[in-house]
């Protein structure tokens, strides 16, 4: 919602400024559709050729989320440290081997479905699934189990953050794309030197409609959204890194209600609950 309001805003002051000062929107109108086609069209064709399939995917995908409110939110948080304390709480009752069913079938464990807003989310579970499993396994130690984290969050930071790079790409082409067409129009004008002088300023106007169109495109569109795309990337890492910090803390011998304290601590204050908060959540569950 708030994307199209912004544009909105953006549009209405772009333009309603420019129709104030007595601008001739119908040149900008005409102009439009063909300016449209060259800049987006080899935008886009550039755009594919520069990425990878999955790269491509992912933008997709993440030009999706732009326009959904985000999924990490004080609630789902609340649920997630509820649910590890859950699992820490019956692995330190009855021993770590009482949670290896829970472990390799989470889909019907109750543990996880008695909160399915995380229970159900693939990643998450993976994750939490795959380390309690070597904590269970007793192979490693923390620090071990600490650098393997740390390596798998970031393999996810940079999977998830070659879309925003890509975004990003797109916007600094797309004034370039805006000069070549304003280039091709200058070049049709040259060629029709003999027209009268109210033709070849609509001519000239229309060519400089592809510069203006380039930039707005990109500083108004494609950055924002790359922008946007970023922050959300990084309010999914953030979930990881709570995960992380709560089982580390329990492989240290910390009680459940003492590692999920570790791990709300690393959240964003916006969307982190308080202690108070979290306590009567857990104790509700």
């Amino acid at each position: 919602m708030f994307v199209i309001i912004g544009w909105a805003v953006s549009m209405a002051c772009i333009f309603g400024v420019f129709i104030a000062h007595g601008g001739n929107i119908g040149v900008i109108l005409h102009a439009l559709p063909f300016e449209m086609i060259t800049i987006f069209g080899a935008a886009i064709g550039a755009f594919l050729a520069n990425n990878q399939m999955k790269v491509v995917k992912a933008t997709a995908a993440g030009l999706g989320l732009c326009f959904k409110g985000s999924k990490y939110s004080k609630a789902r948080y609340m649920e997630l440290l509820a649910l590890m304390y859950d699992i820490l709480q019956k692995a330190r009752k009855e021993g770590l081997m009482s949670i290896e069913k829970d472990v390799e079938d989470p889909h019907s464990s109750p543990l996880f479905q008695k909160y399915p807003v995380v229970g159900n989310d693939h990643h998450v579970t993976e994750f939490i699934t795959d380390y309690l499993r070597m904590m269970v396994s007793g192979n490693l130690n923390a620090h071990e189990i600490e650098s393997l984290m740390d390596s798998e969050i970031e393999t996810h930071h940079q999977e998830e953050h070659a879309a925003v790079a890509a975004l990003q790409r797109l916007a600094g082409g797309l004034p370039a794309f805006g000069i070549v067409a304003a280039v091709l129009g200058v070049v049709n004008t040259m060629g029709s030197v003999g027209q009268p002088p109210a033709v070849l300023g609509g001519m000239i106007g229309s060519a400089l409609v592809g510069t203006f169109l380039g930039i707005l495109l990109a500083y108004g569109f494609a950055e924002p959204l790359a922008g946007l795309l970023e922050q959300k990337v990084e309010d999914g890492g953030k979930e990881f890194q709570c995960i992380k910090t709560t089982l580390l803390a329990s492989m240290q011998g910390y009680a459940p209600q003492v590692a999920i304290e570790f791990g709300r601590k690393v959240l964003f204050s916006g969307d982190r609950p308080s202690f108070s908060e979290l306590e009567g959540h857990v104790k509700k569950k």
